[in-house]
Parts: structure tokens; sequence; C-alpha cells
């Protein structure tokens, strides 16, 4: 289970404030992707609200809407500092997925009100241009708390940006499958096309474009 002890080791003896950094929607065909920054103030944040909090790879979609709306509550009352960054499909093409992901971390964490003392990012690599110093954590999610709950934050808000996309674009399954490669997903991109919202550089969609242009031709 995710604890503090990475960011006790960074806060120091005056407890500065230390975020976690997560996103989701690196690997889907559609959609944006979407990075969360949290900062947990140690001393007041609910310790019932801790005991639930893991990587949101672990945690149902039921469990991670109630840690959600907790860590939200949280927020409110000051105890914690939430912020939330995304980079568009135009900017994924544009970009590709490494720099556009890195781009959203970036702006996560300077969505957050309180400028941290240092930024705990997960995966292998840290967003270049933060306001602090980083660190990178190899499955971090499941090692910091801070980072555990960005990873709650940014899928959740991910999520639920797809499940909006599919009551425009239902041909695809997003309310279900978030935009992910399925089989319904394939399956909706073989009878409707490519939407406003597909990856036009993964090459699912690449080679439905190809087609598409072939039976133009």
């Amino acid at each position: 289970m995710p604890d503090f002890a990475w960011e006790s080791k960074l806060a120091g003896t005056a407890g500065k404030p230390v975020c976690g950094v997560d996103e989701a929607g690196r690997g889907p065909l559609a959609g944006p992707v979407v990075a969360a920054a949290v900062i947990l103030d140690r001393r007041r944040v609910d310790r019932d609200l801790l005991a639930g909090i893991d990587d949101s790879k672990k945690l149902s979609e039921e469990k991670r809407a109630v840690l959600f709306a907790a860590l939200r509550e949280q927020a409110m009352a000051g105890h914690a500092v939430i912020g939330v960054g995304g980079a568009s499909v135009a900017e994924i093409t544009q970009l590709n997925i490494f720099h556009a992901t890195m781009l959203a971390m970036q702006r996560a964490v300077t969505a957050l009100r309180v400028i941290p003392a240092h930024a705990l990012i997960d995966g292998k690599h840290c967003p270049k241009h933060l306001a602090c110093p980083a660190t990178a954590i190899v499955d971090g999610d499941a090692l910091s708390l801070s980072i555990a709950a960005a990873s709650i934050v940014a899928k959740v808000v991910r999520d639920r940006a797809m499940e909006k996309l599919h009551r425009r674009y239902p041909a695809y399954g997003w309310d279900r499958n978030k935009g992910y490669g399925t089989a319904a997903h394939q399956a909706g991109l073989k009878s409707a096309g490519i939407s406003p919202h597909h990856r036009l550089g993964f090459a699912p969609v690449q080679q439905q474009m190809t087609l598409d242009i072939e039976l133009t031709n």
C-alpha cells in the first residue's frame, strides 16, 4: 500500500508541501490525456480517506468515485490541494503522446493554488519547466499516497470526460471502454469512421483513415 515515505523524505523538518502527479489516458485511441497533481496535508487529511487510497488501477469504478468525492471534500476543507491539466487530441497528434503527457502533467502542477516544494512524478520521466524540483518514481502510484491520490483524480476526470463525449458519439462505446481499443470501439471505427476525437497517430486509427481514403478514391 502507498504511504508518505517519499513525501516525508522530501518535505524535511519544515513540512513543505510535496505534490504527487499522475496521468490517465496514454493508451486509448481517442480522447485527451489528463493529469492530476495532489498535495495532501499529512497533519489534517482524513485518516479514513488515506486508508482507502491506492493505485487507481487496483480500485473499482465505484470505489474511485467515492475516493474522488472525498478528495474534493478535503480540498474544500483546506486539507488537500488538487490541480488538473490535460492535453487535447490535437496536441497529442502534434507533439506525440509522450510529450503531450508531460505537458498535461506540467499543466496540472501549474493549476495547484500552492507552489509545491517538490513534485513526485509517476513513471520514469519528469516534465520540463516545472515551478519546483521533481523526482520520477517508477510505480509511484503504488508507493506514494500523493501520487496514488493523483491517479484517482486523473482517472475519474478523464473517464467522465469520455462518458460525456459518448453522448455525442455513441457508436464507439466510450461510456464503457473510455476510448481504449476494445473490439466494440474498433467495430465502431469501421461502421462510423473516425471522429474528431480520435488520435490520428495511433495505428488502428491510421489504418481506418487509410481505408476511408481508399474507399473514396
